[in-house]
């Protein structure tokens, strides 16, 4: 699984904290994950073990106080900093309690669940595969030639879990989810593909038209 001092992409971060990309791009331009948890060099890059502090602060907005969140924050940020050299099973035997004058906060619960999504992200990462050779280094997943956004498209297009093994019968429902998890990690960039023919095993799902509308000042012949 990813160590706790990788560095992850914020689109990888986004989904290891369990929020938006907005989200994760708001707490470093704002600073409110510390400096030292951020890297810019060869662009935007967030601590794998800050993501518990990052789903802090946005899952706990509607019980503390930003500044409540942020004394949290700072105050974890040095345990997490000296701590950044340890495996997560060590990192998960430390005490991530908070004091902050009468609130008693316990960081636990976000540094299991960062640990949990970590998780999936490495499988996710393992179960898919880019080679020149297959689909021009299309992402597909392992061992077959089933394109990974093709999938994730499916599923984000509210097709069932059953309606896409009927569409691509070598996948299972393990593979569909870690599919769109490294969709959702890795997303692609610019316009949609469009591609002449359907992919090795593809059937059409729907095939719906839909009429064009003129611009409201046309007038019709």
């Amino acid at each position: 699984m990813p160590a706790v001092a990788e560095m992850l992409k914020v689109s990888e971060a986004a989904v290891v904290s369990r929020v938006s990309l907005r989200d994760v791009n708001r707490v470093i331009d704002e600073h409110i994950l510390p400096g030292a948890f951020v890297s810019l060099d060869s662009g935007r890059h967030v601590l794998a073990g800050a993501c518990s502090l990052i789903a802090l602060y946005f899952e706990s907005a509607r019980h503390l106080t930003s500044e409540e969140r942020l004394f949290t924050i700072r105050t974890a940020e040095a345990r997490l900093a000296s701590a950044r050299s340890l495996p997560w099973s060590a990192l998960l035997r430390e005490d991530w309690t908070v004091h902050h004058e009468f609130l008693t906060i316990d960081l636990m619960p976000f540094m299991r669940g960062a640990r949990e999504r970590l998780d999936d992200l490495a499988a996710a990462r393992e179960a898919m595969a880019s080679s020149p050779d297959i689909l021009g280094g299309t992402p597909v997943i392992r061992g077959t030639r089933i394109p990974v956004y093709d999938v994730a498209a499916s599923t984000a297009a509210g097709a069932s879990t059953e309606r896409i093994l009927e569409t691509w019968p070598n996948l299972d429902a393990e593979k569909i989810r870690l599919a769109t998890i490294y969709a959702e990690a890795n997303p692609l960039r610019g316009r949609p593909r469009v591609f002449s023919d359907l992919h090795e095993g593809s059937v059409i799902l729907t095939d719906r038209c839909v009429p064009h509308r003129g611009r409201r000042d046309e007038v019709p012949d």
